[in-house]
Order: structure tokens, then sequence, then C-alpha cells
């Protein structure tokens, strides 16, 4: 029913009633508003009818819709609850509501109010702090439980509006000399990540006070000049420091807009401020424990080492990708097993261990006192190794190879010093020439190692250019003939040979030392043939001889440093185990190569490999 329908004398009866009468129709908008109403709300019905009865909390309207649906069953409903005043007070009043209109075709509801004693609502309010409790508890729980700092942010904000009834909320995070809005709930999206002076915010004059929580309201200060006043009508706010570690990291604020801000909603906002910084310390920390475990695992996988960690028992409890490819063992397979090398004790020397696949080890450890760990590292030495060993063969080679010239030198020197006028013209002239001979030797052995140094390779090709490899064919094998008497040295060049492109010095050394070894390699003479073929933008130069030969697995590693064809030819044959290497080299750098290849019916034939000049590209 509405006011107008009501006959007059009731309309003059709902008005002079000594009772609050309320009447909301089935809009849920006020119909009927006496003066009993008026002075108990405060509130004039000028001001209420036809909108929202404005008395309801907002933390009570469930309960408000629900006992109004339960008139439909039960014909009236009468409770003991709280209802709001003009001035923002709360009033205990006994409700009676029954129903207007058909028993099946409600149109409205009539409220009865009566006040109350506090003492009769007690039960009610210690039923409803119970509730929120709960509540806070549950809440509290959830955002420990994330990790995620911005979805703590989030549920934090979105809590207190549901536990506080603020009608808009956010939290700020300081950053230097500035806060920004992290998170927020009914506010407009553009003032995400919105930034404000620390020291002038209502934040910062907070945390100048040395409280936890403070209110500000439009009666004390201006408010329209804060990001807060896009919340229409708001007039107060309430915010609480969050602490991380002792330290302030961020504030929570709650925006009102309709309610009054009372003790419980502030000791809310506190609360709440108080166990966001315990939820963002956690995070913080997990997110740092999680960064240090991802930097250690990386480090970890992505040493260039062999790594493992033994626990307090010895045994192999980590094992990284390069432990796994340097040993050829899965973690899979050393897991909880005492590691198959000596570990040496922590801060001690390295130790160094050839494993049964070939490779050398260099290994040390290191004891981590906190978790009674050990961490062992291993690094793949074989080449160093190698070399190690390359340069002791080096030194005992040419320490050999020198000694004797140098013997022979000094002993005819010696002679000739002491013993020069007793000595026939024909014994002072041979000894002269044996000094000369041995001179040469010892000139030679120091160039081929000067000539096994990256700078003296360098040296010879880094200037290149058009050369005839027919004339220089033909004058390094002139030259040779005159060492030998045994061999017969033939040369087998055809007419119209390309030149080529290179570095003629270096072509000139690749030669003479092809022809050397052929020479030396067959001691009982024979043919010694020089011959070169051209086959399209390729010319080969062959030298070939019917000496001892060279094994088949040591047709490559005759090339590598200090390494003759097989380990007595050094005694035999004498020399330090370098000029097929410089051979190589010197051809890799011109873009060529020397290879070994055995010869018809025996000996060795070896193979030069040039570029002819018109297929590349010269440097201006």
């Amino acid at each position: 029913m509405s006011v107008n329908a009501a006959p007059l004398d009731a309309q003059t009866v709902l008005a002079r009633a000594a009772s609050p009468i309320v009447a909301i129709d089935s809009e849920l908008k006020v119909v009927v508003w006496n003066e009993a109403a008026e002075r108990m709300f405060g509130w004039s019905a000028h001001e209420v009818l036809g909108g929202p009865a404005p008395y309801v909390p907002s933390e009570l309207r469930a309960e408000y819709q629900a006992a109004m649906e339960r008139v439909r069953t039960d014909g009236s409903v009468s409770m003991t609850t709280r209802r709001l005043r003009k001035d923002g007070t709360c009033v205990s009043v006994r409700v009676n509501t029954s129903s207007m209109g058909p028993e099946r075709d409600i149109s409205g509801w009539v409220n009865v109010f009566e006040e109350v004693e506090d003492a009769i609502v007690a039960p009610n309010k210690m039923q409803e702090r119970a509730q929120l409790v709960r509540r806070l508890a549950e809440v509290i729980v959830d955002i420990n439980a994330e990790f995620d700092i911005s979805t703590i942010f989030s549920r934090i904000a979105q809590s207190l509006t549901e536990l506080t009834g603020a009608d808009a909320a956010g939290f700020v995070l300081i950053e230097g000399e500035m806060v920004r809005l992290v998170s927020m709930v009914d506010l407009p999206d553009e003032r995400a990540d919105f930034e404000s002076n620390l020291a002038t915010s209502l934040f910062g004059e907070l945390l100048q006070t040395g409280d936890t929580v403070m209110v500000a309201t439009a009666e004390t200060r201006y408010l329209d000049d804060l990001i807060w006043a896009d919340l229409d009508g708001l007039h107060t706010i309430a915010l609480g420091v969050s602490n991380v570690h002792g330290r302030p990291c961020g504030g929570l604020y709650a925006l009102y807009s309709g309610q009054r801000v009372g003790d419980p909603e502030l000791e809310l906002v506190e609360l709440l401020a108080g166990h966001a910084g315990v939820a963002l310390g956690n995070a913080m920390s997990y997110q740092e424990t999680a960064r240090q475990r991802g930097h250690e695992r990386a480090v970890f996988e992505g040493s260039a080492d062999g790594i493992a960690v033994l626990n307090s028992r010895g045994r192999i409890r980590k094992w990284n990708r390069v432990a796994a490819e340097l040993t050829g063992r899965p973690f899979e397979e050393v897991l909880d097993k005492r590691p198959f090398f000596p570990v040496p004790l922590p801060h001690g020397d390295p130790v160094t261990h050839l494993l049964p696949n070939g490779r050398w080890l260099e290994i040390l450890s290191q004891e981590i006192p906190e978790t009674n760990e050990w961490v062992v590292d291993f690094r793949d030495v074989t080449e160093s190794k190698a070399l190690e060993d390359e340069k002791d063969l080096f030194l005992a080679t040419a320490s050999h190879e020198l000694r004797t010239p140098i013997t022979v030198v000094r002993g005819f020197a010696q002679t000739l010093e002491r013993s020069w006028d007793q000595l026939d013209e024909d014994y002072r002239r041979s000894a002269i020439s044996t000094i000369a001979d041995r001179s040469e030797t010892l000139a030679r052995i120091v160039d081929n190692l000067f000539l096994g140094s990256p700078e003296a390779t360098t040296e010879l090709t880094e200037n290149r250019w058009e050369f005839d490899l027919a004339s220089v064919l033909k004058e390094t094998t002139t030259a040779f003939e005159s060492l030998t008497e045994r061999h017969t040295l033939v040369l087998d060049i055809p007419d119209g040979l390309s030149p080529v492109y290179g570095n003629s010095t270096a072509t000139d050394l690749i030669v003479g030392q092809l022809l050397e070894n052929a020479l030396k390699y067959s001691p009982e003479g024979g043919r010694v043939v020089v011959a070169a073929r051209q086959s399209g933008d390729q010319i080969t130069v062959e030298v070939a001889d019917n000496g001892v030969g060279i094994e088949d697995g040591d047709r490559e590693r005759v090339f590598d440093r200090f390494v003759q064809g097989d380990p007595g030819d050094r005694r035999r044959f004498g020399g330090i185990g370098l000029g097929l290497y410089i051979a190589r080299r010197l051809a890799r750098v011109q873009g060529g190569d020397v290879t070994a290849h055995p010869n018809t019916p025996s000996g060795t034939c070896m193979r030069l490999r040039l570029a002819c000049a018109k297929t590349v590209e010269h440097p201006a």
C-alpha cells in the first residue's frame, strides 16, 4: 500500500504514533516515515521518502534483507539489532517487521522500532564480533599463505572493504622519497601506480607521529587535493602502517563516504596493516630465498667446471651437467654413492687424477659448515696436462738435440785454441769445416723452434702475394740435390702451371721440410719425386719417397708437436719432431693443407694443397 492509499485517520495514527514506524514498498523504498522515526534516527520524512532506508549499516544489510524474506513465510519477524542515526552513531533497537498487502502478494513491509538497552543487544554484538574475528582470522591465514606480493596487496585492500565497511581501499608502498599506489579497490583504474611525495602525504604525517594508525576527516583537513578525492562524498580516511622487519614499508588506507568511522573500524585497519607487513615480509623473504636458489642453481648448472655436492656421509646428492659430461656418468648413476675419484681436504692443494676415459681432472673441495656438506669442484685439465708433457718432452728433446752439435763445436774450438800451432793445415781446415757444419745444424734447430711459435707463423704469412709456384719448386729441389748422393730427385711439373696466392718464403719452407723428411726417412736412397698437378682452382704438390713409410694410425699424429712416426725414430733419424707441425701450420694459414699418404710400392707421399691465384680475392 502507499500513504496516499491509506485512510486519513490511519495516516494520522501512523504520524502521531509513539513508536517509530517505517513502511517499505516492494522496491525497498521508504513510503511511510513518522515523526517518532524522525526523532529516533535524525532524518526528516522529506529526506528519506522515496529512497532506500538509510539506517541499515552496511555490515547488516544481508541480515536486513533476510528478515524481510522471512516475513513472506512467517508472517512477521521480531529481532534485536543495531540501526544507524544520521550523525553516524548507532542505536540498539528491537524491530518488529510485518507484511503489507495480501498474504501471497506482499506489496511491502511495516517496521515498528523500539529502543532497547545495550545489555539486551550485547549477545548480538558479541556474536557479530565473533563472526568478524573468525573472518579476520581467515583473511590473515589467506594472505600469509600467499607469496606473490601483488596478490597480497590486492587481497589486503579487498579484505579491508569487506571487514570495515569502507567504500574504497588502497595500499601504498614506500619507494625512496615517494609512495606508490600498488593496490586499490573501487577506485578508477587510471589511479594505478600513482606516485606522491612521502613527506607531504598523509602517510608521511602518520610516520612522523610515531603512531601506527590515524584518522583524517573532511572537518579537520582538506581532502579534495588527494588522489582519494575520486571517491564521491569522501569524508574520512583511516590509515595504518605496515612494517617489514621493524621498518615501515607501506600504508593501508580505508576510505569512507557513507558511515562514520569508530574504534572497531580503526582497530581493524591497524590489525590488517600489521598483518600486511608480516605477509609482505614473508613473501619478500620467500622471493629472496627463491632468487638465491635460482642464482645458485644457475651457477651450479652453468659452471664450466664439474661440481658435486656431498652430504655429511660423503655421498653425492648433487651432480651438475658438466660433471656428467666430464666423467661420462649421469646423475642417476652416482646419486647417493661416494665419489669415484680422490677428494682433497678443504683448502688443501688440488689433486690431479686420471679417469678411465683418458681425461685428467684437477679436483678441489670446500666444506659448508652450516649444512655439513662438501662442494667438490673438478675441471678438465687434459689439454694443459698434455701441454705440460709436451713442454717436458720439448725440453728433453731440445737438450738432447742441441747437446751433440754444441759438444762437437766446443770440443773442436777448444782444440784449435789450445793447439793451433801444433796442428797441421789439413786438420785445422777439417776442424773449422766441422764447426761450421755443426753451427749450421744448431741454426736449423733454432729456426725450427722459432717456426713452431704462432708469432713466426703470423710473420711469414701475414704478407701474401701472387707468385710462381713452379719456380719455387725448381729452386728448392735444386738446392737439395747437392745434399745427397744416394737419392735421385725427380721434378715433375707440367707446363702452364697457374701461379698461386700466398707467401713464397713459407711455401719454400714447407717444400724444404717435406724434402728433408723424404731424404731422412729413406736412408737406403732411391727416388724422391716432386710433382705438381692442377685440378680446378687448386694445385697439389706431392713429395714421394720409397723409405720406411708411416703406419696407418700415425698419419695424422705426425703433424703434432714433438712427434715422430715411431718412438725409435728420434734416436734413429734425429730431429725434435717439429717439422711437419710447422709445415701444416704454414700451409693452413695460406688456405691450404699438408696431409700424409702411403706411396706405392713403399714409402710416403706428402701432399701440399694450395689455391690458384685467380680464385682468391686479393686484399686491397
